[in-house]
């Protein structure tokens, strides 16, 4: 029997990728974690092990090389040295990794990022086409200037806090605007009482628990919905 909860690698793009990969006890639609700033750290792998109980085929794939921190500073150092260019082939051979995995049902899988990796949710979606069926970034945006949505098919469910001193509501705004401009897709937006990184249990600084148990029933009823 396969080890519900392990360590893996995968292909990806001429090199070998590894992530935390969480399994039901059946078969299950398949998800991508993609982690905050901090790293694939145990709030992620927690997040992933939470879909997996819910009955999804989850993955979270380490786009630090098994580097985390809890220092800001060395966060945005380390994201800032990520190449976007291997970041995206991680992603992408983390879609591939899952829609050939036994256990995943569905011909597309599901985006759920969170601060970084809600922006890396969405152009995922944008860059993999039907390959990604639902897109759920938390606090996450990309450049509305620089990002193509053209390629972007996957419903979008996007939880923001209304406090983010990080992310404004006018730039959620503009992403909600480029998005329409480009493609089909209308997302679904929901502000919260909260700030940046609220969905964080780890971080009693940003967590804030009415708004994250308001979001995740959301967010599992809207990967049911578009990957079942």
């Amino acid at each position: 029997m396969t080890n519900p909860h392990q360590n893996v690698s995968f292909p990806s793009n001429g090199r070998t990728a590894h992530g935390y990969l969480a399994t039901p006890s059946g078969s299950g639609p398949g998800v991508v974690v993609i982690q905050e700033w901090w790293g694939l750290t145990d709030h992620v792998a927690d997040v992933v092990d939470r879909l997996a109980a819910e009955g999804f085929v989850a993955l979270a794939p380490d786009l630090y090389g098994g580097r985390t921190t809890h220092d800001g500073k060395e966060a945005a150092r380390l994201m800032q040295e990520l190449p976007v260019d291997r970041a995206a082939r991680d992603l992408a051979g983390a879609v591939d990794f899952l829609l050939g995995h036994e256990q995943v049902s569905g011909s597309s899988v599901g985006a759920v990022g969170f601060c970084m990796g809600g922006k890396f949710a969405i152009v995922l979606g944008a860059q993999q086409g039907e390959r990604v069926g639902a897109v759920v970034p938390f606090y996450g945006l990309p450049s509305v200037t620089e990002t193509d949505f053209s390629g972007l098919t996957a419903p979008m469910l996007c939880h923001f806090g209304e406090y983010d001193r990080t992310i404004s509501v006018d730039a959620v705004g503009e992403l909600r605007d480029k998005v329409q401009q480009q493609s089909a897709v209308r997302p679904q937006i929901y502000f919260y009482p909260a700030g940046h990184a609220f969905f964080n249990d780890q971080n009693p600084a940003s967590y804030h628990e009415e708004s994250a148990r308001t979001a995740w029933p959301r967010t599992l009823d809207f990967l049911r919905r578009h990957l079942t």
